[in-house]
Protein backbone atom coordinates (compact mmCIF):
# COMPACT_ATOMS: atom_id res chain seq x y z
CA UNK A 1 0.00 0.00 0.00
CA UNK A 2 2.01 3.07 -0.95
CA UNK A 3 2.13 6.07 1.34
CA UNK A 4 -0.94 7.99 0.09
CA UNK A 5 -3.24 5.63 0.99
CA UNK A 6 -2.09 5.18 4.33
CA UNK A 7 -1.95 8.36 5.03
CA UNK A 8 -5.80 8.75 3.61
CA UNK A 9 -6.72 5.44 5.53
CA UNK A 10 -5.22 7.17 8.73
CA UNK A 11 -7.20 10.39 8.42
CA UNK A 12 -10.62 8.82 7.55
CA UNK A 13 -9.74 6.94 10.87
CA UNK A 14 -9.27 9.53 13.07
CA UNK A 15 -12.07 11.51 11.60
CA UNK A 16 -14.92 8.51 12.33
CA UNK A 17 -13.10 7.54 15.64
CA UNK A 18 -16.39 9.26 17.60
CA UNK A 19 -18.70 7.41 15.81
CA UNK A 20 -20.33 4.69 17.86
CA UNK A 21 -22.38 2.83 14.84
CA UNK A 22 -19.91 0.37 13.34
CA UNK A 23 -22.02 0.71 9.74
CA UNK A 24 -22.11 4.71 9.77
CA UNK A 25 -18.47 4.64 10.70
CA UNK A 26 -17.49 2.66 7.81
CA UNK A 27 -20.14 4.56 5.41
CA UNK A 28 -18.22 8.36 6.66
CA UNK A 29 -14.65 6.41 6.21
CA UNK A 30 -15.24 5.08 2.38
CA UNK A 31 -17.16 8.60 1.61
CA UNK A 32 -14.08 10.63 3.17
CA UNK A 33 -11.18 8.59 1.26
CA UNK A 34 -13.46 8.96 -2.17
CA UNK A 35 -13.46 12.76 -1.47
CA UNK A 36 -10.07 13.11 -0.39
CA UNK A 37 -8.88 11.14 -3.94
CA UNK A 38 -11.79 12.40 -5.99
CA UNK A 39 -11.34 16.21 -5.13
CA UNK A 40 -7.37 15.55 -7.06
CA UNK A 41 -8.61 13.83 -10.07
CA UNK A 42 -11.63 16.39 -10.66
CA UNK A 43 -8.94 19.18 -10.15
CA UNK A 44 -6.83 17.22 -13.21
CA UNK A 45 -9.35 15.84 -15.35
CA UNK A 46 -10.50 17.91 -18.60
CA UNK A 47 -13.94 17.47 -17.56
CA UNK A 48 -15.52 15.22 -15.02
CA UNK A 49 -19.03 14.39 -14.83
CA UNK A 50 -21.31 13.62 -11.89
CA UNK A 51 -20.79 11.82 -8.88
CA UNK A 52 -17.48 10.33 -9.63
CA UNK A 53 -15.72 7.41 -7.03
CA UNK A 54 -12.30 7.08 -6.54
CA UNK A 55 -11.88 4.16 -4.05
CA UNK A 56 -7.82 4.59 -4.18
CA UNK A 57 -5.10 6.60 -4.80
CA UNK A 58 -5.58 7.17 -8.97
CA UNK A 59 -4.20 9.77 -11.26
CA UNK A 60 -4.67 11.05 -14.59
CA UNK A 61 -3.15 13.46 -17.36
CA UNK A 62 -4.79 16.85 -18.01
CA UNK A 63 -6.21 15.76 -21.10
CA UNK A 64 -8.97 12.87 -19.46
CA UNK A 65 -12.70 13.90 -20.09
CA UNK A 66 -14.86 11.57 -17.74
CA UNK A 67 -18.31 10.58 -17.76
CA UNK A 68 -20.85 10.64 -14.91
CA UNK A 69 -20.98 7.75 -12.11
CA UNK A 70 -17.17 6.41 -12.91
CA UNK A 71 -15.74 4.62 -10.26
CA UNK A 72 -11.66 4.28 -9.90
CA UNK A 73 -10.02 1.44 -7.81
CA UNK A 74 -6.41 2.77 -8.85
CA UNK A 75 -6.51 3.83 -12.12
CA UNK A 76 -3.38 5.39 -13.84
CA UNK A 77 -3.70 7.66 -16.98
CA UNK A 78 -0.38 8.49 -18.01
CA UNK A 79 0.53 10.29 -21.52
CA UNK A 80 -0.25 13.37 -23.50
CA UNK A 81 -2.96 11.95 -25.38
CA UNK A 82 -6.83 12.02 -25.18
CA UNK A 83 -8.73 9.83 -22.90
CA UNK A 84 -12.25 9.82 -22.75
CA UNK A 85 -14.06 7.10 -20.20
CA UNK A 86 -17.91 7.15 -20.48
CA UNK A 87 -20.43 7.16 -18.30
CA UNK A 88 -20.51 3.94 -15.74
CA UNK A 89 -17.52 3.12 -16.27
CA UNK A 90 -15.60 0.52 -13.36
CA UNK A 91 -12.16 -0.32 -13.33
CA UNK A 92 -10.97 -3.45 -10.88
CA UNK A 93 -7.88 -2.00 -9.08
CA UNK A 94 -4.28 -1.32 -10.33
CA UNK A 95 -4.97 -0.30 -13.94
CA UNK A 96 -3.03 1.53 -16.73
CA UNK A 97 -3.85 3.37 -19.96
CA UNK A 98 -1.32 4.94 -21.65
CA UNK A 99 -2.19 7.77 -24.13
CA UNK A 100 1.56 8.26 -26.33
CA UNK A 101 4.61 6.31 -26.98
CA UNK A 102 8.05 6.55 -27.78
CA UNK A 103 8.80 7.36 -31.49
CA UNK A 104 11.26 4.21 -32.40
CA UNK A 105 11.21 5.79 -36.07
CA UNK A 106 12.63 8.97 -35.27
CA UNK A 107 16.27 10.10 -35.44
CA UNK A 108 17.74 8.02 -32.76
CA UNK A 109 17.73 4.40 -31.03
CA UNK A 110 16.06 2.47 -29.77
CA UNK A 111 13.94 6.06 -29.76
CA UNK A 112 14.24 9.46 -29.70
CA UNK A 113 12.41 12.80 -27.66
CA UNK A 114 9.22 12.77 -29.73
CA UNK A 115 5.68 11.37 -28.89
CA UNK A 116 3.33 9.51 -30.77
CA UNK A 117 0.00 10.59 -29.13
CA UNK A 118 -2.95 8.34 -29.64
CA UNK A 119 -6.19 9.30 -28.24
CA UNK A 120 -8.43 6.04 -25.76
CA UNK A 121 -11.95 5.93 -26.10
CA UNK A 122 -13.89 3.91 -23.55
CA UNK A 123 -17.64 3.66 -24.47
CA UNK A 124 -20.89 3.50 -21.39
CA UNK A 125 -20.94 1.11 -19.35
CA UNK A 126 -17.38 -0.66 -19.86
CA UNK A 127 -15.99 -2.94 -17.12
CA UNK A 128 -12.41 -3.21 -17.24
CA UNK A 129 -11.01 -5.58 -14.57
CA UNK A 130 -7.69 -5.52 -11.82
CA UNK A 131 -4.34 -5.21 -13.21
CA UNK A 132 -5.59 -4.01 -17.00
CA UNK A 133 -2.84 -2.17 -19.31
CA UNK A 134 -5.00 -0.06 -22.16
CA UNK A 135 -2.82 0.91 -24.93
CA UNK A 136 -2.62 3.98 -27.16
CA UNK A 137 -5.35 4.32 -29.70
CA UNK A 138 -7.54 1.71 -27.94
CA UNK A 139 -11.34 2.01 -28.31
CA UNK A 140 -14.03 0.07 -26.34
CA UNK A 141 -17.34 -0.09 -27.19
CA UNK A 142 -20.73 0.11 -24.87
CA UNK A 143 -20.97 -2.44 -22.39
CA UNK A 144 -17.52 -4.11 -23.36
CA UNK A 145 -16.21 -6.32 -20.40
CA UNK A 146 -12.46 -6.58 -20.19
CA UNK A 147 -10.98 -9.53 -18.40
CA UNK A 148 -8.48 -8.87 -15.09
CA UNK A 149 -4.99 -8.73 -16.43
CA UNK A 150 -5.48 -8.19 -20.29
CA UNK A 151 -3.40 -5.92 -22.55
CA UNK A 152 -5.87 -3.84 -24.83
CA UNK A 153 -4.81 -2.49 -28.49
CA UNK A 154 -6.99 -1.67 -31.20
CA UNK A 155 -10.93 -1.85 -30.88
CA UNK A 156 -12.60 -3.91 -28.80
CA UNK A 157 -16.40 -4.16 -30.09
CA UNK A 158 -19.50 -3.02 -28.42
CA UNK A 159 -20.44 -5.90 -25.66
CA UNK A 160 -17.49 -7.98 -26.11
CA UNK A 161 -15.72 -10.12 -23.50
CA UNK A 162 -12.25 -9.67 -24.12
CA UNK A 163 -9.13 -10.88 -22.43
CA UNK A 164 -5.63 -12.16 -22.43
CA UNK A 165 -2.11 -10.58 -23.87
CA UNK A 166 -3.25 -8.98 -26.37
CA UNK A 167 -6.53 -9.29 -25.70
CA UNK A 168 -9.01 -11.09 -27.92
CA UNK A 169 -12.64 -11.55 -28.15
CA UNK A 170 -13.50 -14.62 -26.46
CA UNK A 171 -17.36 -14.36 -25.92
CA UNK A 172 -20.14 -11.33 -26.59
CA UNK A 173 -23.05 -10.40 -23.64
CA UNK A 174 -26.41 -10.87 -23.82
CA UNK A 175 -26.95 -7.78 -26.06
CA UNK A 176 -30.94 -7.95 -25.77
CA UNK A 177 -30.70 -8.72 -21.75
CA UNK A 178 -27.75 -5.21 -21.46
CA UNK A 179 -30.42 -2.82 -23.33
CA UNK A 180 -33.67 -4.28 -21.90
CA UNK A 181 -31.91 -3.29 -18.41
CA UNK A 182 -30.45 -0.01 -20.11
CA UNK A 183 -34.09 1.14 -21.04
CA UNK A 184 -35.12 0.26 -17.58
CA UNK A 185 -32.68 2.55 -16.33
CA UNK A 186 -31.04 -0.56 -14.12
CA UNK A 187 -27.16 1.01 -13.50
CA UNK A 188 -24.70 0.22 -10.81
Amino acid sequence: MCIENIIVEKIAKLLTFYIPNKKMRKEVNLNIRHYLFGKKIKKHARSCGTNLRVNAKSSINTNTYIGDWVNFNGMQIHGQGKCCIGNYFHSGVECLILTDSHNYEGTMIPYDKTYIYKDVIIGDFVWVGSRVTILPGTKIGEGAIIQAGAVVHGEIPPYAIAGGNPAKVFMHRDIEHFKKLKAEGKFY
